[in-house]
């Protein structure tokens, strides 16, 4: 069997079995659990692959094309969404969802990994940007899961602004195709982006520019990049936990994936000059934004929020440092997607007992919740950046990577701004942590096996502070060479 219908195919059968089997019962969320072990799989084998020199490709035309970079991202939105299946509603416990709302996160959850498995994995540009349109539909599904005023108003905030940044995005996809069918000619896989990347020398080079603004512009606001990020925190904090895992986790990686698929093509047409002032800017705009929103948060799940808006802005300003930065931003990258998904998940954890996201109606959390609490903890600290976390390396070499291009003004700014990020996050943490339980609150963990994947995460996050696995090294070092050359 094609290593692409095991990646592809386990999301959308656990969507179908979820949607037809009327009622809901839990052998629905456990046979889903285990075909998301499937995806996972897949996306290893595609690395084992390239590894050995060989690109997967599938379908009519190479339809289906795993690179590099499509690999990484698809190995992220496998993994959690893995999680996701195994640690969200509708598994037979006591969570607080009736089986009506399981069996719709149940169905959802599953397109929404689908669809950002497809938009991964599709060597067409043009469907990638369906696929991406689609995870708004599927994600926007499950933000009111406890239907309130506040989640319903975050999910169509949501669907506003993010149909808008996805018609931008489609507006410059058309442009680019239209001068790709003047400048070079009418071909069958004109969309194709390998069609499109060995073609770049003959696209004119302001029409892609101008498509590339509409580009950035439009898939930055999935990826909740400043100041197209306000659905962000709303979405994120209203969201279930498992959603807002997947959201903050790859959601905004995917995006900003559709985001470098262009780069590569504009880098080749006018170089790397245009598109690197471009990152710096909205990077460093958003770091500034989540640094000083940070300060005055009053509610954890949209501290975490924040903070990936942070992270993304990073990772935008790595891809404008040269390959070293591309390299940096690419383990920053998969370093986030490991930490915020687990910090989301623990946030649910914290929210199922005390009933409140408000910072200053949780106190006392290692007594109240010792294991959850020690995980929260050493999950903040790998987001703020300290060892012995892999987001301090992926940090430590996106300020090297400042510095070997000539921007040492940068790197001092962005470090100003992590350092208000870190304060106030510490400052939040502490106040979290330590004091009297608040009255009422029973203490002791529930369900403690949910904290085994999630404690994993921690020690993988633990592992890449400390070394570089070959394989991963070999597999970002092909990143760097698709987006840069």
């Amino acid at each position: 069997m094609s290593p692409f219908a095991l990646l592809l195919g386990p999301p959308l059968l656990a969507a179908v079995l979820a949607a037809v089997l009327v009622p809901y019962r839990p052998l629905v969320g456990w046979t889903g659990a285990l075909l998301s072990l499937s995806s996972v799989g897949a996306a290893l084998v595609f690395w084992s692959r390239l590894l050995a020199g060989d690109v997967p490709t599938s379908g009519p035309g190479e339809f289906l094309r795993a690179d590099a970079l499509s690999t990484l991202l698809a190995l992220c939105v496998s993994v959690v969404g893995a999680l996701a299946a195994w640690l969200g509603p509708g598994m037979g416990e006591d969570d607080g969802y009736e089986p009506a709302q399981a069996r719709r996160f149940r169905i959802f959850s599953s397109l929404f990994t689908f669809t950002m498995l497809f938009a991964v994995t599709a060597n067409n540009v043009g469907f990638m940007w369906i696929a991406i349109e689609a995870t708004t539909i599927t994600s926007a599904m499950l933000i009111p899961l406890h239907v309130t005023k506040a989640s319903v108003e975050a999910s169509w905030k949501y669907i506003l602004i993010g149909s808008i940044g996805i018609a931008l995005a489609f507006g410059g996809t058309v442009l680019a195709y239209f001068d790709f069918v003047n400048m070079a000619g009418r071909q069958d896989a004109a969309l194709h982006w390998t069609v499109l990347r060995a073609s770049a020398a003959h696209l004119h080079p302001e029409v892609i520019k101008l498509a590339f603004v509409f580009i950035l512009v439009g898939y930055g606001t999935k990826a909740g990049l400043a100041p197209m990020h306000t659905w962000l925190p709303d979405a994120h904090s209203e969201a279930p936990a498992p959603l807002s895992a997947m959201m903050s986790g790859v959601l905004l990686a995917v995006a900003l994936y559709a985001v470098m698929r262009w780069e590569a093509v504009v880098n080749a047409t006018v170089g790397t000059g245009f598109t690197d002032g471009l990152y710096i800017t909205l990077g460093v705009l958003s770091v500034a934004i989540a640094a000083f929103s940070l300060v005055i948060q009053r509610n954890y799940k949209r501290m975490l929020a924040y903070s990936s808006i942070e992270h993304t802005g990073l990772i935008c300003v790595g891809l404008a440092l040269g390959p070293l930065g591309t390299f940096a931003a690419m383990l920053h990258l998969l370093n986030h997607t490991l930490a915020k998904s687990m910090m989301f998940f623990l946030a649910g954890r914290v929210l199922h007992r005390s009933g409140t996201t408000e910072i200053a109606r949780v106190s006392g959390l290692l007594k109240v919740m010792p294991w959850t609490g020690g995980l929260f903890a050493a999950g903040i600290l790998a987001v703020v950046g300290l060892p012995p976390f892999g987001l301090f390396v992926s940090e430590f070499a996106l300020f090297r990577a400042g510095f070997s291009v000539g921007r040492p003004w940068l790197v001092a700014l962005i470090l100003a701004l992590l350092a208000v990020a870190f304060v106030s996050m510490i400052g939040h943490l502490n106040r979290m942590l330590y004091g009297v339980p608040t009255a009422g609150v029973r203490t002791g963990e529930d369900r403690l096996w949910p904290l085994i994947p999630l404690g994993l995460c921690a020690t993988t996050l633990v592992v890449l502070g400390i070394t570089l696995p070959a394989p991963l090294e070999t597999l970002l070092r092909q990143i760097v060479a698709i987006v840069e050359r």
